[in-house]
């Protein structure tokens, strides 16, 4: 089974935490984003992952290498120019030679593939989207279907009256060959705009299946932060190898937690490698990234951060993200919602 992963866009929603790095990259629990989805992938029989870049194309090489540590074979194909999600499928082409799984590289999820394919295959289907139920459908395009399993229309961001559905495009397709040579080449084009709509236009056979597993798109700081905190709660199954255990805290290779640090309540706090916690206080779900500080006195609540970054004295760190490289100065204090970009500097007490 091969896979396509569309990891080209710039990940405007999540600046500044991609001003350096492209967002399938960014880690999630000190692994890149691509690292956990490319894992389940191979559990599940791919073996052959193709990249789509876009920005910053260099750093998938760096994070991934050519995918044998992760026991795929792993190849990149770069557009030099935006090309969106349907032209990135159509740049891709050669890679299709039977039914190709494609996804796109910003969405957590644990995909039954078996279940997936089994859908596509019994309807006899040239594609069939992956979906997933939402609480509130307004914020989202939903696909209703028809009573076959086929799909029956879209609609984009209805109004409360015009909600008949909770099914949302969940960002994982299967394709065949002859869909794909139905989008343009070289243009920027959509799979959601462009290709659907003209596959029920020609009356096509599109599919569609409702997954029951975990999904997030991580598009945005709060999202991105919500998936360290559902991983470190339990809700997506998180890979603990080489970590020690010492009561609700993780500890990686070389990391160190003093004596006095302490985390109370539900959740866990991981350390990445080479990590030093001084006598701090951590409440709910804490990852840190390789190499952090955290000095004596430092509280932090459900937060993020990523490598190298030292947070200092009494400092206190509130529902964020602090980016690689930061200084966060004693006394100061990071509050909700909020992101440091790479290199920041919080002088002490700053608010």
């Amino acid at each position: 089974m091969r896979a396509l992963i569309l990891t080209g866009g710039l990940g405007t929603r999540l600046r500044p935490l991609t001003a350096n790095l492209p967002k399938p990259v960014l880690p999630v629990v000190n692994r890149p984003f691509l690292e956990h989805q490319i894992g389940d992938l191979r559990r599940q029989g791919v073996r052959e992952v193709l990249l789509a870049t876009g920005y910053k194309p260099e750093a998938f090489g760096r994070a991934l290498g050519d995918g044998r540590r992760l026991g795929v074979k792993l190849r990149c194909v770069h557009e030099t120019k935006p090309l969106g999600t349907g032209g990135a499928v159509r740049n891709a082409i050669d890679f299709f030679k039977g039914t190709t799984l494609v996804l796109n590289g910003d969405v957590l999820q644990h995909l039954d593939l078996g279940a997936f394919l089994k859908r596509h295959r019994s309807l006899k289907a040239e594609a069939t989207i992956c979906l997933t139920r939402v609480a509130d459908p307004t914020q989202f395009g939903l696909v209703e279907l028809e009573p076959s399993g086929l799909v029956r229309r879209f609609l984009e961001k209805p109004s409360p009256e015009e909600v008949t559905c909770d099914t949302i495009n969940a960002g994982a397709y299967l394709f065949e060959p002859s869909v794909v040579r139905l989008i343009p080449p070289g243009v920027a084009y959509s799979l959601e705009r462009g290709l659907f709509p003209e596959l029920l236009k020609r009356k096509r056979r599109m599919a569609a299946w409702v997954s029951r597993g975990y999904w997030l798109d991580i598009g945005t700081v709060e999202k991105y932060l919500q998936a360290h905190l559902d991983g470190l709660g339990g809700e997506w199954p998180l890979p603990l190898k080489g970590l020690r255990r010492r009561g609700s805290f993780l500890l990686g290779s070389g990391a160190t937690l003093g004596a006095g640090a302490a985390h109370e309540g539900p959740g866990r706090v991981v350390l990445g490698a080479g990590a030093k916690v001084a006598a701090a206080r951590f409440s709910g779900s804490v990852c840190l990234g390789p190499r952090t500080r955290v000095d004596a006195g430092a509280a932090l609540t459900d937060c993020v951060v990523l490598e190298r970054s030292h947070v200092g004295k009494d400092a206190r760190l509130e529902r964020c993200v602090v980016g690689r490289d930061c200084r966060v100065g004693a006394g100061a204090l990071v509050g909700p919602g909020r992101a440091l970009g790479d290199g920041s500097i919080l002088t002490a007490f700053s608010r």
